[in-house]
């Protein structure tokens, strides 16, 4: 595993293996998603993983905005044959996707050892 770098709105960022897992926490909106879009963006072109697993367990909120990051983010990842999973959701951001019916097209586990086994 190495440390890949992050900021304040995603502490921690590593590779296990073929895949990046990114822990995010606070709230995500419309302020700081385009920050957390490009550190993701980066993270995709330059460590070139199989599967992104995203831990949502300290994200509380998160807007349209930060949907739009995942979605972009599934897409990128479709395009080389890659996948991703989010794990942890908190019961607001799980109602989001829910609602959106995006929670039928993310992979959505229960803990990294599922993400990673998938």
């Amino acid at each position: 595993m190495s440390e890949l770098p992050t900021s304040e709105l995603m502490p921690t960022a590593r590779r296990v293996g073929d895949a990046i897992v990114i822990s995010v926490r606070g709230e995500i909106d419309m302020h700081n998603s385009p920050q957390l879009r490009s550190e993701v963006l980066y993270l995709l072109n330059t460590g070139k993983p199989r599967k992104l697993i995203v831990d949502l367990a300290q994200v509380a909120y998160m807007d349209s905005s930060a949907v739009a990051v995942l979605v972009e983010s599934l897409k990128t990842m479709h395009r080389t044959g890659g996948k991703v999973c989010l794990l942890n959701l908190q019961p607001r951001v799980k109602g989001i996707l829910e609602i959106s019916r995006l929670n039928a097209v993310f992979s959505i586990c229960k803990d990294e050892q599922e993400a990673l086994a998938k």
